[in-house]
């Protein structure tokens, strides 16, 4: 049934390993959904911008949780992925220095996002 729904899901993750279970549910939803066939728009803002970077994701940890990696690597693969800009340059974070597949844009192309037909979005 939801592999046949052309809605775009937007998550926001704005916690990091400071609020872990916030960051890990922002995480398990977006990954859940495009797992399902949602199209799936990923932002890593504030301290999740974080995970943008090589290697990052691996340091997480959560009890029962499903691995960041994991989830990251599926979002990469069946979604995208996006550093707020704002967000990437406090910590300077540039775009040579983030994963293959992660853009870094900024506010326009969330509310962009946000604003299209049938979209709906979710703020961890």
């Amino acid at each position: 049934m939801l592999a046949a729904m052309t809605r775009l899901l937007v998550v926001k993750a704005t916690a990091g390993a400071d609020a872990p279970e916030r960051c890990s549910q922002a995480f398990t939803v977006a990954s859940t959904a495009v797992s399902s066939g949602v199209d799936v728009s990923f932002w890593l803002t504030g301290e999740s911008t974080w995970f943008a970077l090589p290697g990052r994701a691996a340091e997480f940890d959560l009890p029962h949780a499903a691995p960041l990696p994991d989830l990251l690597d599926l979002l990469l693969t069946a979604g995208r992925v996006t550093a707020c800009t704002q967000c990437a340059a406090r910590r300077d974070i540039t775009p040579d220095k983030v994963l293959p597949g992660i853009r870094i844009a900024g506010a326009a192309v969330f509310v962009e996002e946000i604003m299209s037909d049938g979209a709906q979005a979710l703020v961890y």
